[in-house]
C-alpha cells in the first residue's frame, strides 16, 4: 500500500516556521499521511530566508496526532550527532512515535565551507556512516529513548545512477531516490528507470519486506500508479517555488492525497 506525504522546502517563501506549521497541520486535516521538510542552513540565493526544520517540525508534531513526520534529508555530517540524537528522540516522544529520520550528505557545499567544515564528498560519506552508527547507539545511551522500536526508521537518499547512496540505504530502513537526469525542473523519472533502482535495492538487501522506498514528484504527471506497481511505498508530493509557490502548496494540500 502506498502512503502519501507532503514535501515542503524550508527556504525562500517557505522559509517561515509559522507557515510550515500551518501547512503541516493542514496536511493532516486533509488526509495526507505524512509531512516531510527539507534541511538547509542557507540556499543558493543568499537573500532567501531559511527556517530551522527541527523547530518547525516540533511545532507540527505538537499540533498533529496522526501524520508521520521527518526531515528529508538531515545533513548529518555537518551536525553534532549527540545533539541530533537528543532532538530526534525528543521529537519521537513528542509525536507519539511518528518520526522518520532521513540522513544524507547535503547538497550545498557552502553549508560546509562557510562554517569551516570539509566539503569533500568522501569525508562527508565517512562522517555520515559513522554518524548513523553512533546515532543508533546514542538513542539507547541517552534517556529517554525514542518511542519506536527497534529504532526510529532511518531512510537514506541516493542519486541514480550512482550506486553508493543506495548501498548505504539498503543497510537501513528506507531509500529516497533522486535522479541525475530527472525531477524538479526536468522531466519526471520514467517508471522503468525507477524500477531499476527498486531492483538494485532488492538485490542489495535480498528482500524488500519492511523496507520503504519514497519518491518525490508531482502527481499531476500521472505516474504515481506506475511507480507504486514498481515498488514505491511512499509518494512525496513536492511543493516549491518551481511549481507555483505557497499558493499552489495550499491548493494541493487542500485537495488531499492522490489516492
Amino acid at each position: 500500500m502506498v502512503r502519501f506525504a507532503v514535501g515542503l522546502p524550508n527556504v525562500g517563501e517557505f522559509g517561515d516556521p509559522t507557515l510550515l506549521t500551518e501547512l503541516g497541520v493542514a496536511a493532516e486535516e486533509h488526509g495526507w499521511d505524512a509531512v516531510y521538510l527539507w534541511d538547509h542552513l542557507l540556499y543558493h540565493d543568499a537573500s532567501w530566508p531559511v527556517a530551522n526544520p527541527v523547530v518547525a517540525l516540533s511545532a507540527i508534531a505538537a499540533r498533529t496526532q496522526r501524520v508521520r513526520l521527518g526531515i528529508l534529508m538531515t545533513a548529518l555530517p555537518r551536525r553534532r550527532v549527540q545533539t541530533v540524537a537528543k532532538e530526534t528522540a525528543s521529537l519521537d516522544r513528542l509525536s507519539g512515535g511518528r518520526l522518520v529520520f532521513g540522513a544524507g550528505l547535503g547538497s550545498i557545499d557552502e553549508e560546509y565551507t562557510d562554517f569551516g567544515e570539509d566539503p569533500d564528498l568522501k569525508v562527508r560519506a565517512a562522517k555520515l556512516d559513522q554518524g548513523l552508527d553512533d546515532l543508533t547507539h546514542l538513542w539507547e545511551r541517552l534517556p529517554p529513548a525514542p518511542v519506536q522500536r527497534p529504532r526510529i526508521p532511518i531512510w537514506c537518499p541516493g542519486r541514480w545512477p550512482t550506486r553508493a547512496g543506495f548501498r548505504r540505504a539498503a543497510r537501513w530502513d528506507g531509500a529516497m531516490p533522486t535522479f541525475r537526469d530527472y525531477g524538479h525542473d526536468l522531466p519526471p523519472v520514467p517508471v522503468a528507470e525507477f524500477a531499476r533502482v527498486v531492483d538494485f535495492l532488492g538485490e542489495e538487501r535480498g528482500s524488500l519486506d519492511g523496507f520503504d522506498i519514497a519518491l518525490e514528484g508531482r502527481a499531476a504527471d500521472g505516474l504515481v500508479e506506475g511507480y507504486a506497481e514498481a515498488g514505491m511505498t511512499w509518494w512525496v508530493e513536492a511543493m516549491g517555488w518551481w511549481r507555483g509557490g505557497v499558493a499552489d502548496a495550499r491548493k494541493t494540500i487542500a485537495a488531499g492525497p492522490p489516492r
